[in-house]
């Protein structure tokens, strides 16, 4: 039976993707999308089962975008050779590393820019908090502090744009190899200067397994690109999902629910990373639908996580669901390393004392959202000290 074609408007799911993929989920769950030139698994369940195929439903991706711009790092690899690298990050990435010695240097960095708000009326969610807090924990979690917050936050989205650049847009592609060429810069200059280099730091960490260069540098830019915009888009995004959802606010606040509910509500309900690429590994059968070698697959995490199979009123933001069944750092063996990291970064530091600091925050006007591969609020702009 051969797989249903559906066409997209790319603005128009790139503006808001959901009510396509609703429709997909209900009418064509599992669907060739031409403007994508990719099968998208659309039903939570599917993606949950399928994710796990890595025989089938491979990483290694030799002609993928991420693979072509940031170079092959563990996301792009299956078996042994990811299993590899993802044991010689984990000194810097585990639970253990997270609470002993970045949940520290998250809090003071925290607090440091949430001083450079004090006193002010009006600010920018994305742009004046999330992105430096973020920033300044993927800075000392990757080791290079030779990167500012705001060229950290520049680089980190320059990729995301050229590994979800699938229109071709050849200005994109640039801005992202410059993007690349700076981080290898600063790589470079922190790999000169090893005594400097924090020895829980990725680069440190890395260096220290024996992980050959190349290797090192497209496993940095991996960590750039997932642990600056989805930190950042989550924190700026549940902020104003709690300033639009009062009555839950007050709930957390009351300790009725706790910021933990309030972060994996979100991350099910807008997901941050919305999506992940596969390449089809062997001819297989699923569902219906034929797929065929080297062809590509998209594993709709954003969708699964709207599954009404799976959560009740699954379109709306509820912090008191159970978001047990949620896959917004993804179901197979790339369950996303940095989990803990993110966690603790935007539940136990930035959304408590942001909303500790400024008690009377409200939204000063709308805010849109951009994005299907990686999702966001494009600007949260609130009164701080509103009467």
């Amino acid at each position: 039976m051969p797989t249903p074609v559906v066409n997209i408007n790319p603005a128009s799911f790139r503006a808001d993707p959901y009510p396509t993929l609703k429709r997909m989920r209900l009418e064509t769950p599992i669907c060739f999308v031409p403007q994508l030139d990719a099968t998208l698994f659309t039903c939570r369940d599917d993606i949950f089962h399928c994710e796990k195929m890595i025989d089938i439903f491979s990483s290694h991706q030799p002609g993928g975008l991420m693979t072509e711009l940031m170079g092959e790092n563990m996301m792009r690899k299956d078996g042994k050779a990811h299993r590899k690298e993802r044991i010689q990050a984990l000194p810097s990435l585990s639970p253990k590393t997270v609470k002993q010695v970045w949940l520290q240097q998250f809090e003071a960095a925290t607090d440091t820019v949430l001083n450079t708000l004090t006193g002010r009326a009006q600010c920018d969610i994305v742009t004046d908090y999330a992105m430096p807090v973020s920033a300044h924990a993927l800075r000392n979690i990757t080791g290079l502090l030779n990167l500012s917050v705001e060229q950290m936050d520049a680089v980190s989205q320059a990729m995301i744009d050229g590994i979800a650049n699938y229109s071709g847009d050849d200005s994109i592609e640039k801005r992202c190899r410059e993007a690349t060429a700076l981080i290898d810069q600063c790589i470079d200059e922190i790999w000169m200067e090893k005594a400097n280099c924090n020895k829980h730091s990725l680069l440190y960490v890395l260096r220290q397994a024996g992980q050959q260069i190349e290797s090192i540098r497209a496993n940095i830019k991996l960590a750039i690109s997932g642990g600056q915009n989805e930190p950042r888009d989550a924190i700026a995004g549940a902020t104003w999902a709690l300033l639009t959802h009062p009555d839950q606010l007050n709930e957390v606040l009351n300790g009725k629910a706790s910021w933990r509910q309030v972060f994996e509500e979100y991350a099910r309900w807008i997901s941050p990373i919305g999506m992940s690429p596969r390449r089809v590994a062997k001819h297989f059968e699923w569902s219906g639908a034929e797929f065929t070698p080297d062809t590509r697959v998209f594993f709709m995490f954003s969708s699964g996580n709207r599954d009404e199979t799976c959560f009740e009123h699954a379109d709306t933001f509820n912090v008191n669901r159970n978001t047990s069944s949620a896959i917004s750092f993804g179901a197979g063996p790339h369950f996303c390393a940095g989990a803990s990291a993110a966690r603790a970064l935007i539940e136990e530091v930035a959304l408590p004392k942001l909303f500790e600091r400024f008690p009377r925050m409200r939204l000063n006007d709308d805010v849109l959202f951009d994005g299907w591969a990686f999702r966001g609020p494009l600007s949260v702009p609130v009164d701080l000290l509103h009467s």
